[in-house]
C-alpha cells in the first residue's frame, strides 16, 4: 500500500508498520519525530562527510602542488597553496578545509612521501601519498592507514625519468610591449573579472612569444591543476589513439562488464564520440564540475565513473559530466598501456606535465593533471600544427583541430559557448555573443581560471591560469578579443 501523501523528504509509509493503529493526527505527529531524527541524523552525516572530503581536498593539493614544483625545479609552501589553491573554493568546504591540521611527510631524500590531513579523532588522518614524477599523487580512501607510503622502509622513491627543458620559445620583436597593458589589466582583479587572481599569462603568436608573465611566487616552471582543461587533454589523447590505427571516433566504449549485459545493456550504444561530445544519455546526480567521491573521497573511476544508468537515447541529450570524459578515456585504455602519458607528453613537449591516477592506475583526465603555462602553449601550438610534432611525426589525425572543435549533436542550453569533442567553441547554434573572435577559435576551459585558447585563422595561442575563488569568473572572451586587437596593431 502506497500513502497518498509525505512530509517533506519523509513518507508516512516509512512508518506505516508503527502508526497502522494510529489516528491520522497522532500518526502525524509521529512522522514529524521520525522525519526531524532522519534530518538530523543525515546533516550530522553530511557534515562528516564534508569534513572528510575537505580533509582529503587538502591533502592532495599540498601534495602536488608541493611535489610538482620540487620535480620541475622550483618550490611552493604550504602557505603559498593555503593562499591561492585552498581560498575560495566549494562553498562547503572553504570554511572547513584551511582550518585542518596537516603533516607533510618526507623521504630521506628529501622528496614528499605523503600529507596527511586530520580530521576527526576517531578515523586516521586523510592521505594523499607521492608515487613519483610520472603518476604525481593520489589521494587514498577514507580511512586508510597514515603509513602507507612507508617513507622510512625500503628503498626510497626516486624520480622515475630524467625531465627536460620546457619548450623555450623565441620572443618576438617588439610584440610585448604592445601586450604590456593588457596583460597588467589581466593581472589587476578588475577588468577582466571582478576579484579574478590571474597567476600567469602566456602568448604565442607564429610559434613565437609576444607575452609571458607570472602573479608572485609563480614562474614558468610553477605547475597548476589543470581541472576541466584535462578534458581536452583526454581528447588529444584519443587524437593520438585515432592516429595510431587501432581505435576510432565511431568505436563503442566497450566496457567489459557493459559488453557482458550484451544488448540488454544499452550503454554498449555509446560511442567514444558521443562520450568526448558529452552526449552520453546517460545520468548524473549533480553538475558535471562535481566528481568529490573520486576527487577528494579516494573512489576509483571505475566506482565513480562508469556505473552511471542512461536516461536518454545516446546522442540527443548533452549533459556536461565528468563520467563521459573518465569513460572515453577508458576505451583507450589498451593505447594508454603501451604509450602511458608521460610519454605522450614528453613527445609533445610538454615536461613539466603530469596526469594523475586514482589508487588504481587510472588517469583522472577529466581534472587531474598538473602543468604550466608554457606546456599549455606546447599543447596548443601542437593543434596550430595540425597535430604534426617539431620532428615532422604526426601525432594526432589530420584534421583533429577541427573534429575537436566542431560542434556536433546536442549543445549546452545555457552560457554563449558550444561544445565539439573535449573542446570549447567560441560560438553557439543559438547564439553569437563573441563579436571580433573568429569562427576557428576553440578552447579549453577549466575550473578557477585555467583557459587554452587557441585561434588557427590568427596562428594565435592564448594560455591564461588563475585560482579565481568561487564567484568570481576571469572574462577570457574579453581578454581574447583585447589580445587579437593588439595583435593586429
Amino acid at each position: 500500500m502506497r500513502w497518498p501523501f509525505s512530509f517533506g523528504r519523509c513518507s508516512l509509509g516509512s512508518v506505516f508498520m508503527k502508526t497502522l493503529t494510529l489516528t491520522a493526527a497522532s500518526a502525524a505527529l509521529v512522522l514529524s519525530s521520525a522525519c526531524a531524527e532522519a534530518q538530523s541524523q543525515q546533516d550530522r552525516l553530511d557534515a562528516r562527510y564534508d569534513r572528510a572530503l575537505a580533509a582529503g581536498y587538502k591533502a592532495l593539493f599540498l601534495c602536488s602542488a608541493i611535489a610538482h614544483a620540487e620535480a620541475a625545479g622550483t618550490t611552493r609552501t604550504p602557505e603559498s597553496v593555503h593562499e591561492w589553491e585552498l581560498t575560495g573554493i566549494y562553498p562547503a568546504l572553504d570554511p572547513i578545509v584551511r582550518d585542518l591540521e596537516y603533516e607533510i611527510v618526507r623521504r630521506p631524500t628529501g622528496q614528499i612521501a605523503h600529507v596527511q590531513v586530520d580530521w576527526a579523532e576517531d578515523m586516521p588522518d586523510r592521505v594523499a601519498a607521492y608515487y613519483g614524477d610520472d603518476t604525481g599523487c593520489s589521494v587514498l580512501p577514507i580511512g586508510a592507514p597514515e603509513n602507507t607510503s612507508e617513507p622510512t622502509e625500503g628503498q626510497p622513491l626516486t624520480q622515475l625519468r630524467t625531465r627536460e627543458s620546457a619548450v623555450n620559445y623565441p620572443t618576438a620583436d617588439g610584440a610585448a610591449a604592445d601586450l604590456a597593458a593588457i596583460e597588467a589589466d589581466a593581472f589587476s582583479g578588475s577588468t577582466y573579472g571582478d576579484g579574478a587572481r590571474t597567476t600567469a599569462i602566456y602568448i604565442l603568436k607564429d610559434g613565437q612569444r609576444v607575452s609571458e608573465g607570472y602573479a608572485p611566487g609563480f614562474s614558468e616552471n610553477t605547475p597548476q591543476r589543470t581541472w576541466s582543461v584535462a578534458k581536452s587533454i583526454a581528447a588529444t589523447f584519443v587524437g593520438a589513439a585515432v592516429q595510431s590505427g587501432e581505435y576510432s571516433v565511431d568505436d563503442p566504449i566497450a566496457i567489459n562488464y557493459w559488453r557482458r549485459g550484451g544488448q540488454t545493456d544499452t550503454r554498449n550504444a555509446i560511442t567514444i564520440d558521443l562520450a568526448l561530445r558529452m552526449a552520453s544519455g546517460r545520468y548524473s546526480d549533480t553538475p558535471g564540475n562535481r566528481t568529490d567521491p573520486l576527487y577528494w573521497g579516494g573512489t576509483t573511476v571505475d566506482e565513480r565513473a562508469t556505473n552511471w544508468p542512461m536516461i536518454a537515447k545516446p546522442g540527443t541529450q548533452y549533459r556536461y559530466a565528468n563520467n563521459d570524459t573518465l569513460t572515453a578515456v577508458k576505451a583507450i585504455d589498451g593505447y594508454l598501456q603501451y604509450y602511458p602519458a608521460p610519454e605522450l607528453f614528453e613527445k609533445i613537449g610538454m615536461t613539466d606535465t603530469v596526469a594523475e591516477t586514482d589508487i588504481r592506475g587510472n588517469y583522472v583526465l577529466s581534472s587531474q593533471v598538473w602543468t604550466t603555462a608554457r606546456d599549455l602553449a606546447t599543447l596548443g601550438q601542437l593543434y596550430l600544427n595540425d597535430g604534426v610534432l617539431p620532428d615532422g611525426e604526426r601525432l594526432l589525425p589530420e584534421g583533429w583541430g577541427e573534429y575537436v572543435s566542431r560542434m556536433s549533436g546536442p549543445q549546452p542550453e545555457t552560457g554563449n559557448y558550444g561544445y565539439g569533442a573535449g573542446w570549447w567553441t567560441f560560438k553557439h547554434p543559438d547564439r553569437d555573443v563573441h563579436e571580433g573572435i573568429p569562427d576557428d577559435a576553440f578552447l579549453a576551459r577549466g575550473n578557477r581560471g585555467q583557459y587554452l585558447v587557441i585561434v588557427p585563422s590568427r596562428n594565435v595561442v592564448i594560455v591564461r591560469r588563475g585560482e579565481d575563488m568561487v564567484g568570481t569568473r576571469f572574462d577570457i572572451a574579453a581578454f581574447t578579443r583585447d589580445v587579437l586587437s593588439a595583435l593586429e596593431e
